[in-house]
């Protein structure tokens, strides 16, 4: 049996279906008209170069960090995954033909490679050499050529001060996320050519994530101001080559 357009249950149901829409309407709107930095640390809702002051400010008090990523130079790539702190640094760093270790604590600096790595020495023992150097870390004289570039590598202050720069006239990009922290976008030069960053829009505005200019490489940035260890290697896994390494 067809119910009347005039029974009481058509009535409600035509009256109940402008609530219904008006509701859902008016959820929509307060959905687009909603704060994206509700809940955050409120860093994005500052100027693009405000952000990248906060980001630097937040990066060099900070009092450890780990470095990951890639590196393109000179038409090499390399791939760094570096924890550093004041008093030093510890990681890797692999080019397309080697991996090696870098450990740095305080002024000694040691390299850890294996037999590959010293075997394409240009110095006439390299080959012999080789085998003793073998997983051995390795101890960098501090007049060496390679101690000052090595070093580099495991300085905070420096890899942060040569990693992290944007060229260009800055910009506020869109709000998005590295990992599970939501994060607020600068962009250098047009359309980020000149770099990007993002920054934590949780707790500290750490830099977590940069895309460097001309595509040069992205890097992340995390486990900021969390400790690790950080001690010399042991003497019987130390190898002192004398006052320079062979050649590589």
């Amino acid at each position: 049996m067809t119910s009347s357009p005039w029974s009481p249950r058509v009535r409600a149901r035509r009256a109940a279906l402008p609530v219904v829409l008006c509701a859902g309407l008016a959820a929509a709107l307060t959905a687009c008209g909603s704060d994206p930095d509700e809940g955050t640390n409120g860093v994005g809702k500052l100027s693009a170069p405000e952000i990248e002051n906060k980001a630097r400010t937040a990066a060099d008090g900070a009092d450890a960090v780990r470095l990951s990523g890639t590196l393109v130079s000179k038409g090499g790539s390399y791939r760094i995954d570096m924890r550093l702190k004041g008093s030093g640094g510890t990681g890797t760093v692999t080019s397309q033909k080697s991996t090696f270790g870098l450990l740095r604590v305080g002024e000694d600096l040691f390299l850890k490679a294996d037999a590959g790595f010293w075997s394409h020495s240009e110095s006439g023992g390299g080959a012999s050499a080789a085998g003793k150097l073998d997983d051995k870390y390795v101890k960098v004289p501090s007049g060496d050529p390679a101690y000052q570039q090595l070093r580099g590598f495991t300085e905070k202050a420096v890899l942060l001060k040569g990693m992290l720069g944007l060229q260009g006239t800055l910009s506020k990009g869109d709000h998005s996320e590295v990992g599970s922290v939501r994060t607020v976008r600068i962009e250098a030069g047009k359309d980020g050519e000149g770099g990007t960053l993002d920054v934590a829009l949780q707790g500290t505005p750490y830099p977590l994530r940069f895309e460097r200019a001309g595509r040069a490489g992205v890097l992340e940035l995390a486990d900021w101001n969390k400790d690790f260890a950080l001690a010399p290697p042991a003497k019987d896994a130390t190898v002192d080559y004398g006052k320079q390494l062979p050649a590589t």
